[in-house]
């Protein structure tokens, strides 16, 4: 395998090379670089931090020549702009932190350095992370790796597309309402929000605190299980599928929904069943109310968060981003405490389902990457804004805090589509091993782009 074949493994092969010294950090650090400016076009990074990170192979190198050891030891990864990196810019791909250079790290960056790990840069991001496209008024419109007429999703989306167009080994996004699981469902990769609260999210510029995660985006199920590990400082137990119980749901996450995303969906639910797994159809009719529920309270918290500069300093956002702010203000006290009071619902809801169930599989997205600039969705008897359509089966699962992995199971018309497996509170073990039943059954959808 070529150093440029290792840009393309998974995020362990690398880590295990590295540590056998089968390849040195500074050739790996450079063969990323080299592909950086090669796929500069999919506007993935806002800030390429090669100097430093040539200086932080070179160290990783000494230690591993010393015999030195851990986890991410010399391995390249890449960060959303969301997170606090100290010295290095962090815009949180706006206009109004455009210049900002932190102090320190976020929680999460610093573990990712305590384990050894390389930075290549900051990733591009929606402005302020409010939005699911990554088209960036400030720093460029990210291009899906698969099709660049598409978009990658969103926030995240620099992440995903760094990821799968192989620009670094592994990566980390943010979540408040899909933004991990989004762009790894529209891309191809693997996306994580853990339990809500598992991983710190000090240091990362919040979008709604109450909502907000933050979890790797990795091109296999065994990196997200390690980064998961190293960011939120605890150990994952391995667990089966054999004798798992799946839930299917009937009803919400059914509808509307693609035919060929149905159909891969389906297909590899059947394949887990195969696999040793129990199917159990399960109801949620409480999810309905899911979408207006994440909408109340999303606005309300992001204008909240966005005083300090809102409206003061209006004419610095983005023309999208504005209006969600200022539609953020027009929600009253009693809409936002009624929106909690059905959010608890949808908690205890999920709750007594996970009494019959281990796992949920739904899509991760009812539909594959829309078009750059394609403001709705047309299903059979109705449109709906795109935006909409890719948050409705992720939404909940930042209102409920509970863990989410989406894992790629195939192609439809040419795209990658995300099966979404939901499990208990801190039951992040479960999932990813349902997780690594659909990979090891599927497979990686490998590298699209050249």
């Amino acid at each position: 395998m070529t150093v440029d074949d290792l840009c393309d493994a998974p995020l362990t092969e690398v880590a295990r090379r590295l540590r056998r010294r089968a390849v040195s950090p500074v050739e790996l650090v450079d063969a990323y670089l080299a592909r950086i400016v090669k796929a500069h076009r999919l506007r993935a990074f806002i800030s390429v931090t090669g100097e430093t990170a040539k200086r932080q192979a070179r160290a990783a190198e000494r230690q591993l020549h010393r015999g030195e050891t851990g986890p991410l030891l010399g391995v390249p990864m890449a960060l959303k702009d969301l997170l606090a990196t100290r010295g290095v810019r962090t815009t949180a791909g706006s206009r109004i932190l455009a210049r900002w250079v932190p102090r320190q790290d976020a929680t999460a960056v610093s573990r990712l350095r305590q384990a050894g790990a390389v930075m290549l840069g900051k990733l591009n991001l929606h402005e302020f992370a409010y939005g699911v496209s990554t088209s960036n008024p400030f720093f460029g419109i990210a291009r899906n790796p698969w099709d660049p007429t598409r978009i990658p999703g969103g926030s995240s989306g620099g992440s995903a597309i760094a990821v799968v167009a192989g620009l670094c080994a592994g990566s980390l996004g943010t979540d408040t309402g899909g933004s991990i699981r989004i762009p790894a469902a529209l891309c191809g990769c693997v996306g994580l929000k853990p339990t809500y609260g598992s991983v710190p999210v000090t240091g990362v510029l919040a979008l709604g605190p109450s909502l907000d995660h933050v979890g790797p985006i990795s091109r296999s199920v065994a990196d997200a299980r390690l980064l998961l590990e190293v960011i939120a400082g605890r150990r994952v137990r391995p667990a089966s599928v054999k004798g798992m119980v799946i839930g299917v749901p009937d009803g919400f996450f059914g509808q509307q929904v693609e035919p060929g995303v149905a159909r891969l969906v389906a297909a590899t639910v059947s394949g887990l069943r195969a696999d040793g797994a129990r199917l159990r159809r399960v109801r949620l009719p409480a999810m309905v109310w899911s979408v207006a529920v994440q909408l109340v309270t999303l606005r309300a918290e992001a204008a909240a968060v966005h005083a300090r500069w809102f409206p003061a300093r209006s004419a610095d956002y983005g023309v999208e981003t504005r209006a969600r702010l200022q539609l953020g203000h027009l929600v009253s006290g009693a809409d936002y405490l009624l929106a909690q009071r059905l959010r608890q619902r949808l908690r205890d809801e999920l709750r007594s389902v996970f009494e019959e169930v281990d796992v949920l599989a739904v899509p991760a997205v009812p539909l594959v990457a829309p078009r750059v600039g394609q403001p709705q969705v047309r299903w059979r008897n109705r449109q709906e804004p795109v935006d909409a359509a890719l948050v409705r089966f992720t939404a909940p699962f930042n209102l409920t805090g509970a863990p989410a992995l989406s894992v790629p199971c195939g192609l439809s018309q040419g795209l990658p589509v995300g099966i979404q497996l939901v499990g208990r509170w801190n039951d992040e073990a479960t999932i990813l091993a349902a997780g690594q039943a659909v990979e090891d059954r599927v497979g990686r959808l490998g590298r699209p782009f050249e």
